[in-house]
């Protein structure tokens, strides 16, 4: 029986595991591979989220420069040999490096804040000319100032091709002023924006000394309202206000005797803080003229075409209806909707009249600019403006006070010296436009400011003390000997009668010195102090 039992126990027992091994061949070792081939799948997307992750949380581009959350701009303060994906900037940004790690000793950093990853080439340019002025001053600073102290680190600060992340950069300066990198000081700023008026008022607010390279807006500067709102500035660049009276002066000792009765104005209806204070200064020469200002709308985004050029084609109609003794058109605008005045002007129905076209500095831009019609120039078309620097300005005849002729050759020996591998290269550079002439004595403005305001056996001055410099920076011994003129500021840091070079666009798309004019109406004592 316990046979039977055991026997017909072992039976049934074999019977199902027979049965069991067949339904396992049938349906399990499929489902196992199925299981198995889930499984790797959920690790390999497993995996895949983790790198994506990774990636997303590694937002860096290089040490100090990040991309913000929502944004693809690399943005922030760069110290080492990177050139935001530049290639135009890659070689001064590689000389600069260079002369960051061969410096010895006690040494300040000095943060150039310009628009780095700008897109427009008109602007890209700019910042390339910027900064390669402000690496020549540097390099001026380190080995030819007879041993001066202390040595001047460079580094870049990027807000953005707009300037939209000027918090984040301006956050990270203010933590640079402590510690090792000792910054003392923000050079550069460049075009008269609101993103770069929040980005100085915010940078002034905290202590940091900024001097401006070609801001010329009256509301990104001191004392002009009778108020201070950003203590610590300082500017090379004439205001607007004082280009203005530069071209109101240059108008008279011509031939052309300028009167308000035969002049027109064109502006920029929404306007940025460079339109509308350049606007606000030719109303006032304007006062008389029979004619009220035109406008234009000009897009948020200065660079770009918007439908202006429909606007001006109108507006030459205008021009046209005016009496023939109508001779003059200011102009208060950028430079890319300049350009496409300047086309319309080219098409206009009264080409057998002359007209002379008189702008702001904005207007060196175009000297590069391939969509501008030449040969609107022409066609009874002068168009002149008020540069801020020009490689001629002060070698051609005898130099009044203001500026020399050594102190501007001073900096094309050092240009010419940039060309070899010892100080450059640097890139191609171009003077014409005037803005590596004006970075470069913004950069020893900045550095003579330090090294004045630093107390003796200290490495480097107190941020404050730097920004309390500039209202001693004039006279004979303290005023900056630039190459675009002698820089000799008042007490809210703007510069007394500033030369301002009068320069004419020709047809060959090159810009041709004209005369020096001065907001004065003549050159500075050779004392130059402010009155007050």
């Amino acid at each position: 029986m316990a046979g039977r039992r055991s026997g017909s126990g072992s039976g049934r027992g074999s019977g199902r595991g027979f049965g069991t091994r067949l339904r396992e061949g049938v349906w399990e070792i499929p489902l196992r591979r199925y299981l198995a081939l889930l499984v790797a799948a959920a690790v390999v997307a497993g995996l895949v989220l983790a790198v994506r992750t990774l990636l997303q949380d590694d937002r860096s581009c290089a040490p100090g420069v990040v991309m913000p959350e929502g944004s693809d701009e690399c943005v922030g303060v760069s110290a080492t040999g990177y050139y935001f994906d530049r290639p135009q900037l890659r070689e001064v940004v590689r000389a600069i490096d260079r002369e960051n790690k061969s410096i010895e000793g006690g040494y300040v950093t000095v943060a150039m804040l310009e628009p780095f990853t700008a897109t427009d080439p008109d602007n890209l340019g700019d910042v390339l000319h910027e900064l390669q002025g402000a690496y020549l001053a540097q390099y001026q600073a380190n080995h030819n100032s007879n041993g001066a102290v202390p040595a001047i680190r460079l580094v870049l600060a990027n807000p953005g091709a707009t300037g939209a992340h000027w918090e984040h950069t301006v956050d990270q300066l203010e933590r640079m002023t402590k510690g090792k990198d000792r910054l003392r000081a923000v050079t550069g700023v460049g075009l008269s924006t609101a993103n770069n008026k929040k980005a100085v008022a915010a940078l002034t607010a905290r202590g940091i000394a900024v001097v401006g390279t070609s801001i010329t807006a009256d509301d990104l500067a001191n004392g002009l309202s009778g108020k201070n709102p950003f203590p610590g500035l300082a500017r090379v660049a004439p205001t607007n206000s004082d280009e203005a009276r530069a071209l109101a002066s240059f108008a008279k000792d011509q031939a052309v005797s300028f009167s308000a009765d035969q002049a027109v104005l064109v502006y920029d209806e929404k306007g940025d803080p460079y339109t509308r204070t350049l606007q606000r200064s030719f109303q006032k020469l304007l006062k008389g003229s029979p004619y009220a200002p035109w406008s234009f709308n000009a897009p948020d985004d200065r660079s770009q075409e918007g439908n202006t050029a429909n606007d001006f084609r109108q507006i030459t109609h205008l021009v046209c209806d005016t009496g023939d003794s109508t001779d003059t058109i200011f102009f208060a605008g950028r430079h890319t909707q300049l350009r496409q005045f300047i086309n319309a002007l080219g098409n206009r129905g009264c080409q057998d009249r002359k007209f002379t076209l008189l702008s702001g500095d904005e207007a060196s831009y175009l000297t590069g600019d391939k969509k501008l019609d030449r040969d609107a120039l022409k066609r009874n078309l002068t168009v002149r403006y008020t540069a801020l620097a020009h490689p001629d300005a002060w070698l051609k005849g005898p130099a009044p006070t203001g500026g020399s002729t050594a102190d501007a050759k001073a900096l094309l020996d050092l240009v010419a010296e940039a060309r070899g591998d010892k100080v450059g290269p640097i890139g191609k550079v171009d003077l014409e436009d005037g803005q590596l002439i004006i970075a470069y004595d913004a950069m020893r403005l900045t550095y003579q400011g330090i090294r004045e305001a630093k107390p003796p056996g200290k490495t480097a001055p107190a941020l404050e003390d730097v920004s309390n410099e500039w209202r001693l920076m004039k006279g004979t011994q303290q005023r900056v000997n630039g190459a675009s003129g002698w820089i000799c500021l008042n007490n809210h840091g703007n510069p007394y009668d500033k030369a301002v070079p009068i320069v004419e666009l020709t047809p060959e798309g090159t810009a041709r010195f004209v005369k020096i004019a001065w907001p004065e109406g003549k050159p500075p004592a050779k004392e130059c102090l402010p009155p007050s």
